[in-house]
């Protein structure tokens, strides 16, 4: 069982986002958000646990660390693996920040709008074209700047999608969340 935080006098608990990713891109990419937002009331546990994520995993990994009932678990995984989306959504009390196919959807989302069906090497070949210099894992800086210049658009351009298909990109959800703690 986890350690709840005692609340202290006066003073508001901000809540903890535990984001649990599929892989090293994901990871990165959740670094590049605490970059982007400096958000320091607010911890992000990136937890790269690959597609056999579980309840239990969860429940493992936030046993010895502080938690509050404001909390959120998300997860940040590709749907490109058959099956992932209903191993993903059975997992319950998560927010289920998907890509179809892949994260560099999001990422493209950010260069151009996507609405036609795209695979996975396509979109890291798009991304590649388009930002000389990225690699998987790697947010390099001239991605770095474009996620950074058109976050707007790509949550737009991804609200548009139909959620869970391909392509679609419900990532935004987290963004969203952190906007709100900068207001």
């Amino acid at each position: 069982m986890s350690r709840h935080r005692k609340p202290s006098k006066g003073r508001k608990i901000n809540p903890t986002y535990f984001i649990f990713c599929e892989g090293k891109t994901e990871v990165a990419y959740i670094n590049f958000l605490k970059r982007k937002y400096r958000i320091s009331s607010i911890q992000i546990h990136a937890a790269e646990k690959g597609n056999n994520i579980t309840k239990q995993y969860i429940e493992n990994f936030k046993q010895n660390k502080f938690t509050d009932s404001e909390d959120l678990d998300f997860l940040l995984y590709d749907l490109d693996a058959p099956g992932m989306e209903e191993r993903l959504s059975a997992i319950s009390d998560t927010i289920l920040l998907a890509s179809n196919p892949c994260i560099e959807l999001w990422f493209l989302l950010h260069l151009k709008n996507q609405t036609a069906n795209i695979d996975s090497k396509t979109c890291i070949r798009e991304i590649e074209n388009r930002c000389k210099g990225y690699n998987k894992g790697i947010i390099c800086e001239k991605l770095f700047d474009k996620l950074v210049e058109a976050e707007d658009k790509a949550i737009a351009r991804a609200k548009e999608l139909n959620n869970l298909g391909n392509p679609s990109s419900s990532i935004y959800l987290l963004l969203e969340k952190l906007k709100s703690f900068n207001k």
